[in-house]
C-alpha cells in the first residue's frame, strides 16, 4: 500500500479493455482507491433484477408487529430462509437487526425492510417485509412502516399472551385499515397455551379463533402457512404504473461515499437510473444514480414500479435533503404530495454537550447524520455556563435516549455529557410584558432554567399520558398502590381472561418517565407490561427546585417537580450528591431550595490530609 496525499492506494487486479499495453482479458496490477475498489467489486458481483416480472397483482407489502421479545425478528429470519433470500444456517439470528446496539440489547430499534420472492400455486410473488421495533419508545418507527404496507402479521407469544404493546400495535394497524393476520408464536415452549391466547385475541380484537396461525419461529414450524395467508389475506397495492411517478421516502441512511440512501415506496409510475426527479419538500432536482431492492442487502434493479418498495440513490449530499415523509416526483410532472407522517412528539428532553468543546463540530456532524436515520429526535441549540455550547434533544422515551447515545458512541466514536431528562411543561402567562416578549400567552418549557416565576403565570400545565398495564391478576393490588403513588387516575379495568387484567390509568408523564417501568417489573416479577400514549396537558401545582453548592445555584441540576413531592425529591438529591461529589479539604453545603426557601440540606465534612 502507498500513500498519495491523504488517499490510501491499494494494488488490485483489474481487467483493462483491449489496448497495446494489455490485450482484452489480461489482468494487470493497478493502484486504485479503496472506496473505488469496493464499489467495483460490489457492482460487478450484483446483476440487476428485472422488476417488471412482478405486476401490482403479485405484490404483497406487509409488516411484522408485536410486543417486545415475542419473536418478530426470529420469524423474519425464517421467512428469509424459506423463500431462499438468505442461506439456511445456524448463525441466522436477528439478520435484519443490523445495528450493534440491537445485537447487544437483543431488541429491534430500527425498522428494516427486505424483499422476498415466493412461488405460490405457480405464480411468482414479490413480498416486501418490514420488521418493526416492539418497544413503546420506538412506536414512531412502527407507524412509519405501516404507511408502506397493506397488511400486518400480529405476533403474540403463546406463553405470555397479549401484552400492552400488542394492543397499541393492533390499533395502529386497525386505524390504518390494514389486513391483520394474528400469529401465535413459541408454541414449542413447555408452558405455551395457544388456546388461551386465541380466546384473548377474539375477546380483545374481535378476530375469530380459526384465523389465528400457530407457529414456532425458532423451530421453523408452520412458516409456510404464514406465507400462504399473507398472499391470500393481504390485498395487493392499488397503484398503477401508468400514473405519474409518486414515491414516498419512509426511511433514509447516510453513506460516506454515496451520500443519502433513501428507502422509498412507489405509489405510482416507475423510476430508473437517469430519471430527473424533484423533492416536494425542498423543491431540489436530482438525477437518479441507482435504484434497487433490499434482500436484505442492496440489490440494484433496472427499474422500480408502482407498488414496490426499495431504495434510491440520487446524489443527495446533505443530510437535510432527505426528509422522511417527503414525496418524490418526475421533473416537469408535478403531483399532489403524499400526506407524509405526523411529526413525532418528544416525551423526554435532555441536554447534550461535547466532553471537550473542541469536539463541537464533530458532534454536530454526527448528530445531523444520526437524526437523518432517526427522524423522531428533535434538536435545538443550547448553551450552559458550566458545560459550554450544546443541544437540547427531544426523545420518545428514556430507552430511546439511551439507544441514541449508545449509537453516537459506537457509530461515530463521540463521547457526550447528557443532563438529567425532563418532560415538556407549559405555562399560561399573565404578564403582558412576557406575552409580548414570547409572542404567545402559552409557552413550552423544555429546560428548567427557562421556568418562569409564578407571579407572572396564571397556571402551569404538565403533560399526561394514558397508560395501559396488562398484568396477571395476583399483582393487581400492588400495581394499583404504585399507580396511586405516582398521582395516576384509574380510567378502566378489564379482565382479558380469568388470569390477566388490563388496567388503564391517566398518568402525569414526569411520574413514569424515569423509573416507573422498572418498579412495575419488580412488583410483578417481570410479568406486567406497560404502554402509553399522549393524553394532552392538565393543570398542576409545579415548582422549580434549585440545587445550591455552598450557596451557589447549579443550573444543570435544577428540576421542575410537583409541589407535593418537593421535600422528598430534594432530600433524595442532596443525599445522592453527597455520595457522588469527591471529598474536599473544606466543608461543602449541599442544599435544595424553592425560591429562597431551603427545604433540604446535606453537609460534606472536610477531610484532613494524611500525614
Amino acid at each position: 500500500m502507498a500513500l498519495s496525499g491523504r488517499t490510501a492506494l491499494w494494488w488490485a487486479w483489474v481487467r483493462l479493455p483491449r489496448s497495446a499495453a494489455a490485450p482484452l482479458g489480461s489482468p494487470v496490477w493497478l493502484p486504485v482507491g479503496l472506496a473505488a475498489c469496493q464499489r467495483f467489486y460490489s457492482s460487478r458481483d450484483k446483476e440487476k433484477i428485472d422488476m417488471s416480472a412482478y405486476p401490482v397483482e403479485s405484490i404483497r407489502n406487509f409488516s411484522i408487529i408485536a410486543h417486545v421479545d415475542h419473536g418478530k425478528s426470529t420469524l423474519a429470519d425464517r421467512l428469509l430462509e424459506i423463500t431462499g433470500t438468505i442461506a439456511k444456517t445456524d448463525r441466522n439470528k436477528q439478520v435484519l437487526d443490523k445495528l450493534q446496539v440491537e445485537r447487544e440489547r437483543g431488541i429491534t430499534v430500527k425498522a428494516q425492510s427486505a424483499s422476498l420472492f415466493y412461488d405460490h400455486k405457480g405464480v411468482n410473488y414479490l413480498l416486501n417485509l418490514i420488521d418493526t421495533p416492539g418497544h413503546v419508545d420506538f412506536n414512531y418507527e412502527v407507524s412509519r412502516s405501516l404507511s408502506a404496507c397493506q397488511g400486518v402479521l400480529l405476533v403474540v407469544d403463546a406463553n405470555e399472551g397479549i401484552q400492552a404493546q400488542t394492543v397499541a400495535n393492533f390499533y395502529l394497524a386497525f386505524e390504518a385499515q390494514l389486513a391483520i393476520i394474528p400469529v401465535i408464536n413459541k408454541i414449542d415452549l413447555k408452558n405455551a397455551d395457544p388456546e388461551r391466547v386465541e380466546k384473548q385475541i377474539e375477546k380483545l380484537f374481535d378476530i375469530p379463533v380459526n384465523e389465528c396461525i400457530r407457529i414456532s419461529a425458532k423451530q421453523g414450524m408452520n412458516i409456510e402457512k404464514v406465507l400462504e395467508k399473507v398472499i391470500e389475506k393481504i390485498p395487493p397495492p392499488r397503484f398503477n404504473t401508468t400514473d405519474p411517478l409518486k414515491a414516498l421516502v419512509f426511511d433514509s441512511t447516510f453513506d460516506h461515499y454515496r451520500g443519502v440512501i433513501a428507502n422509498i415506496a412507489v405509489f405510482g409510475g416507475e423510476i430508473q437510473k437517469g430519471h430527473k426527479i424533484v423533492s416536494a419538500h425542498t423543491n431540489k432536482r436530482y438525477e437518479v444514480n441507482e435504484v434497487g431492492i433490499l434482500t436484505p442487502d442492496e440489490q440494484p434493479t433496472h427499474k422500480l414500479y408502482a407498488g414496490q418498495v426499495g431504495y434510491l440513490i440520487a446524489g443527495m449530499k446533505e443530510v437535510t435533503e432527505a426528509q422522511i415523509g417527503d414525496t418524490l416526483f418526475m421533473y416537469k410532472q408535478p403531483v399532489e404530495p403524499l400526506p407524509g407522517f405526523k411529526s413525532a412528539k418528544p416525551m423526554v428532553f435532555a441536554g447534550m454537550y461535547p466532553v471537550d468543546q473542541t469536539e463541537y463540530n464533530n458532534l454536530k456532524s454526527a448528530l445531523e447524520r444520526l437524526t437523518l436515520n432517526d427522524s423522531s429526535v428533535t434538536v435545538h441549540r443550547d448553551s450552559s455556563l458550566a458545560l459550554g455550547a450544546g443541544w437540547r434533544l427531544g426523545f420518545l422515551g428514556l430507552l430511546h435516549m439511551e439507544v441514541f447515545n449508545q449509537r453516537l458512541e459506537q457509530e461515530y466514536n463521540t463521547s457526550v455529557i447528557l443532563t438529567a431528562p425532563t418532560v415538556p411543561y407549559k405555562a399560561v402567562l399573565s404578564s403582558a410584558k412576557l406575552i409580548k416578549e414570547y409572542g404567545n400567552s402559552e409557552i413550552t418549557i423544555i429546560n428548567p432554567a427557562q421556568f418562569p416565576d409564578k407571579h407572572s403565570v396564571s397556571e402551569y400545565l404538565e403533560p399526561t399520558v394514558l397508560g395501559t398495564i396488562v398484568t396477571p391478576q395476583e399483582y393487581i393490588g400492588k400495581i394499583i398502590v404504585l399507580c396511586q403513588d405516582r398521582r395516576a387516575v384509574q380510567k378502566e379495568m378489564l379482565y382479558i381472561d380469568e388470569h390477566r387484567v388490563m388496567l388503564k390509568y391517566l398518568f402525569p408523564l414526569n411520574e413514569i418517565v424515569v423509573d416507573f417501568y422498572d418498579a412495575l417489573k419488580s412488583l410483578s416479577s417481570g410479568y406486567a407490561s406497560f404502554d402509553y400514549e399522549d393524553a394532552g396537558y392538565q393543570a398542576a401545582d409545579l415548582i422549580k427546585m434549585d440545587i445550591l453548592i455552598n450557596g451557589n445555584p447549579v443550573e444543570e441540576l435544577a428540576t421542575i417537580i410537583h409541589n407535593d413531592k418537593a421535600y422528598a425529591t430534594g432530600k433524595f438529591l442532596c443525599e445522592r450528591l453527597k455520595d457522588a461529589i469527591p471529598r474536599q479539604l473544606f466543608e461543602i453545603a449541599i442544599q435544595a431550595a424553592i425560591g429562597k426557601k431551603i427545604i433540604a440540606r446535606e453537609t460534606m465534612v472536610e477531610t484532613l490530609q494524611e500525614e
